[in-house]
């Protein structure tokens, strides 16, 4: 097993700030929601012509344009084409945008820049912001070459702007959301340390015995939903009717996620208020969620059921837990430990035997040498909780919960 040292990466910054997007729900007219589509098919055109020139690039010809000739040529197109009637503000951040996509692939910080495309990426980005407050509910922002688009204020707004990007969902909503650190989340010491085992029948075990679900669709929204795309399959393609039946399904998966996500930030807000540390499983979830259809030589097997389990995982929000967990613990202090969440479902925690046979099904675990007898999820997150423990130095044992590593993210406050 490698040493403290090796599998603990404490980050340190000096002061840390982790940045964030303040959403809030944005309600343009209809002639202004006609200007912000426009601009988002401009920025999508900018960004794929730009795409296509890196994706054509040819050593005898020579290198791709730089960012300087990118923008040279897009003033040229602007003089000649029907670009030049749209915003070039909007259209220069596009190119900016791309710049900064470009650079965190090379540097190896994300994926490779791929095509926008309509109907899935509406948004477009607005560099100088101009708010204006109207009351405690309302305000406005500038949106060049469509006006003062109003919005409302579920949050308080940032104490200072950043960029602020309009994104439209398929629900056909519009949002507004600008950049600007977390913001911090006053608490007190408590002593309290927690582990997480990340499940589907409990989305998140807690090792002091609770179980919290994420919210599921319901029943006759389900139904509903299994209507809408039966219909939609004996729609025809390009059709207004096939059009407003996808606008009612998009409705239908908006709500779900909006429910989602407010699951996640209520418990996220918990976690940290309570807890001093918290140890989690570190899972890849895309990896995770790959289809098991395989190849045409080498076929997959039980397809159908690993893409249930996949939408099952994918309505869990574990990755965005993660996420909000640690935006909201390094700015008060608390640790968030990252597990390594191999054998810890089948290692009993009372005598460290490892043996997969002691989980005997999704919610009993029997250990085969001691005989203890507990509740699966919450066997394995007290083994996560052991794990962070031994790493920290806080009286867990790494031989409690097998060979499992794992990797800090420490927070200052």
């Amino acid at each position: 097993m490698p040493s403290v040292p090796e599998i603990v990466r404490v980050c340190r910054h000096k002061p840390y700030y982790r940045v964030m997007a303040h959403r809030y729900r944005a309600y343009p007219t209809a002639g202004q929601a006609a200007g912000c589509r426009r601009h988002c098919a401009e920025t999508r055109y900018v960004k794929n012509l730009a795409l296509e020139q890196l994706n054509l690039y040819d050593p005898r010809r020579g290198p791709t344009p730089s960012s300087a000739q990118r923008f040279r040529q897009l003033a040229e197109a602007r003089r000649e084409t029907w670009l030049g009637e749209g915003s070039s503000a909007v259209q220069q951040q596009a190119l900016r945008d791309f710049d900064r996509a470009l650079q965190n692939w090379r540097k190896g910080h994300a994926r490779r820049p791929t095509w926008w495309k309509a109907g899935v990426h509406e948004s477009f980005t607005i560099r100088d912001v101009n708010v204006r407050r109207f009351d405690r509910r309302w305000a406005a922002i500038l949106v060049p070459k469509v006006g003062w688009v109003r919005f409302r204020l579920s949050r308080p707004l940032p104490a200072v702007f950043g960029m602020a990007r309009f994104t439209m969902d398929r629900a056909g909503r519009w949002h507004v959301s600008f950049t600007a650190p977390q913001p911090v989340m006053l608490r007190a010491l408590t002593g309290a340390v927690v582990g997480l085992d990340l499940g589907v029948a409990a989305t998140i075990t807690l090792s002091d015995g609770r179980h919290l679900r994420a919210p599921v669709m319901s029943a006759g929204k389900a139904q509903r939903l299994r209507r809408l795309e039966r219909r939609k399959a004996r729609q025809k393609k390009g059709s207004n009717r096939r059009e407003r039946t996808k606008r009612s399904i998009a409705r239908l998966h908006a709500r779900q996620a909006d429910r989602r996500k407010d699951f996640v930030e209520q418990t996220s807000t918990m976690l940290v208020r309570e807890h001093d540390l918290i140890a989690l499983e570190a899972l890849n979830v895309r990896g995770m969620l790959r289809s098991a259809r395989g190849t045409v030589q080498q076929p997959g097997t039980r397809v159908r059921q690993k893409a249930g389990l996949n939408r099952a995982i994918s309505q869990q929000g574990w990755s965005m837990l993660r996420r909000r967990v640690e935006d909201k613990a390094v700015t008060c202090g608390v640790q968030v430990i990252a597990v390594d969440p191999r054998r810890t479902s089948q290692t009993c925690n009372a005598c460290g035997h490892v043996d997969p046979v002691s989980r005997e099904s999704q919610a009993r675990f029997r250990c085969t040498g001691c005989g203890q007898e507990t509740h699966a999820d919450i066997n394995a997150a007290l083994n996560i909780l052991a794990a962070g423990l031994a790493v920290t130095g806080r009286g867990g044992t790494a031989g409690s919960n097998g060979p499992c590593e794992a990797s800090t993210l420490a927070g200052a406050a």
